[in-house]
């Protein structure tokens, strides 16, 4: 064997194992803790997914070490528990539209309402909102609670027009596609319609939820009753209320 036969022989054996010790490395990839369904939103999956080590080797390709590779993506096809997520499974929201973010009882409901009752002009495509409703009901007593949580907006209002004033009305019309259930938008429907045969009667608005680190407060009825002695003892409010509670 001649010098530089030998030499040969030397550098493919060495690049080979530098190969092999490449393909052993530790390479950080999510995977997923539940399935993922077809049509589920990538926003919607950063906290069912798992970071795990595997080797080089095993890293499927497309695999995401990051949730923000996914987040502005739909689930186009299913991901098993224990699979590593993949971009090749997710599309994009343009791609699949609307209907590609509904799964199940989840249904896309389309609203109309005033600039203050839509938050036109803050409200984004992704954000998710309270539904909080006031109504009469006999004797004039104005009742109010949080009717709906945590709803994702599909598609925002556009925003008022440069100049103009927030002041609601039937003439400042605005549009928003929400993601409810079937039985959340057979509520949703019942205030629209109470909205429209009384509408000195019943009050709506959209409540922005944070972005993370969301709660939510005990559900429960107000009235004017419990607004006006909200933290005062008994003895504090009784000399105006007398003996009504």
């Amino acid at each position: 064997m001649t010098y530089r036969v030998r030499n040969i022989g030397i550098a493919v054996a060495t690049n080979y194992k530098r190969h092999v010790q490449r393909g052993e490395d530790q390479v950080t990839v999510l995977v997923a803790k539940h399935d993922i369904p077809v049509g589920t939103a990538g926003s919607d999956v950063a906290g069912e997914l798992s970071a795990t080590e595997v080797p080089r080797r095993s890293v499927v390709p497309g695999a995401i070490s990051s949730p923000d590779e996914i987040k502005n993506k739909v689930a186009s096809q299913q991901t098993f528990a224990g699979e590593q997520v993949t971009t090749s499974r997710f599309s994009s929201i343009s791609e699949t539209g609307i209907q590609g973010q509904l799964k199940g009882t989840m249904r896309a409901y389309q609203i109309k309402g005033d600039a203050n009752e839509l938050l036109a002009g803050t409200l984004k495509t992704g954000d998710h909102v309270d539904l909080v409703a006031a109504l009469t009901k006999a004797q004039n007593a104005i009742i109010s609670r949080v009717i709906l949580r945590d709803v994702k907006v599909l598609q925002a209002p556009a925003s008022p027009a440069p100049g103009s004033k927030l002041t609601g009305g039937v003439d400042a019309n605005f549009s928003t596609i929400l993601r409810l259930t079937d039985s959340q938008a057979q509520k949703f429907e019942l205030i629209l319609a109470a909205t429209t045969d009384s509408p000195n009667g019943v009050t709506w608005h959209l409540a922005l939820r944070p972005v993370v680190h969301g709660a939510d407060s005990s559900d429960h009825l107000d009235d004017t009753f419990t607004v006006l002695t909200d933290g005062l003892r008994r003895g504090q409010w009784k000399p105006f209320f007398g003996g009504q509670r």
